[in-house]
Parts: structure tokens; C-alpha cells; sequence
């Protein structure tokens, strides 16, 4: 016994080491060349902070490029998504009644223009980007809204493009708080 004993206590203290001192300080090392240095990236507007790249909020107003739904009403504190399904009778009223309001107020656009992800939650319910196709159908209400061209606000949206990770990981995609701060700055 004292032949096993041993040997599986100094494994079990090496992997306690390994597993919850080093790789902990390894990851936060590597955190620290991160944009924000593993604190997140603040995002700020004349010296004051108006959010967080990696954090969704809820934009309404017709000036401004919209953020996918929150199952949590944009709440750091409570992120999660939704846990419902397409046969959830709820959950599709849900997404319908998000499609109405989208449409509402994007008159220019039909139903099959709409991508998934400007009616639909994300997992985390904080997402902060939106698809390449989500901030096009935007661009005319921008436009409109904000007596600007639309070239002007397309160019914009094509600044804004995030590349997948190396070419090949992830879709394309937009922050959309990056994209209105820079939208509100066009205009000065």
C-alpha cells in the first residue's frame, strides 16, 4: 500500500502546483497583451467611458446601429441566454414580435433581408458585434435618419469589419459600439 501511496500524494501535489498556481499565472501573463491588458477593452469618448468592447448594449434609437436581442436585458451581472427552443411557442412570438419592431424601422428592407442575428439572443445574451449583413440593412435608416449619404455610413460599416481570427476562425463581424462612436464622430 505504502508502494502506491506515495507516489500517487506527490502526483496529486504536483498537479494541485500545475493546475491551480502555474497555469492560472501562465494565462494571466499571456492576458496581459491583450487590448485593456486582461482588464477588457474601455472604450472612451472625450475622457469618459462609455462602455466595453466586449460587452453588449442596447442601442434604439434609429440614429444608431442596432445590437443583437439580450435574453438578459444587456446585464453583465446575469449573462446567459435564453434556453428556449424553435418549438418554444414564447420564444417564436418573441422573435416575431423582434422582427416587427425590426421592420418598423428599417421600412426599406423585407423580412428575408433580416439575418438571424438582428432578432435572435445570442448564448451569452452580451454580444457586442453583429454580422457584416446585420449593420447593412441598417445603413439606409442611418443614412436617412442622420441626412447623410448612404455611401457615407456604407464606407463606415466596411472600416468597421472585423476579419475571422488568421482568415479562417469566426465569421466577419461588426462591434457595434465601436461602429456608433465612430457614427457619432462622422458627424463632427
Amino acid at each position: 500500500m505504502k508502494k502506491h501511496l506515495i507516489p500517487s500524494l506527490i502526483l496529486t501535489i504536483v498537479f494541485v502546483v500545475i493546475c491551480s498556481g502555474l497555469y492560472p499565472l501562465l494565462i494571466a501573463g499571456i492576458s496581459k497583451f491583450a487590448p485593456g491588458g486582461g482588464k477588457g477593452e474601455t472604450l472612451l469618448v472625450n475622457g469618459k467611458v462609455v462602455g466595453y468592447a466586449n460587452i453588449g448594449q442596447k442601442f434604439t434609437l434609429d440614429k444608431y446601429f442596432w445590437s443583437r436581442p439580450s435574453a438578459v436585458g444587456y446585464n453583465a451581472a446575469g449573462s446567459g441566454g435564453s434556453n428556449k427552443g424553435p418549438s418554444d411557442s414564447a420564444y417564436l412570438k418573441q422573435v416575431q414580435a423582434n422582427i416587427d419592431t425590426f421592420m418598423v424601422h428599417n421600412p426599406t428592407i423585407t423580412k428575408l433581408d433580416i439575418p438571424a442575428d438582428m432578432v435572435t439572443a445570442s448564448g451569452s445574451g452580451l454580444d457586442p458585434d453583429i454580422s457584416v449583413q446585420g449593420a447593412l440593412v441598417q445603413v439606409n435608416r442611418i443614412a436617412k435618419v442622420r441626412n447623410l449619404a448612404p455611401e457615407q455610413v456604407l464606407a463606415l460599416v466596411n472600416a468597421h469589419v472585423e476579419k475571422p481570427l488568421l482568415g479562417l476562425f469566426g465569421p466577419a463581424k461588426i462591434n457595434v459600439l465601436k461602429l456608433n462612436i465612430a457614427l457619432d464622430e462622422l458627424k463632427k
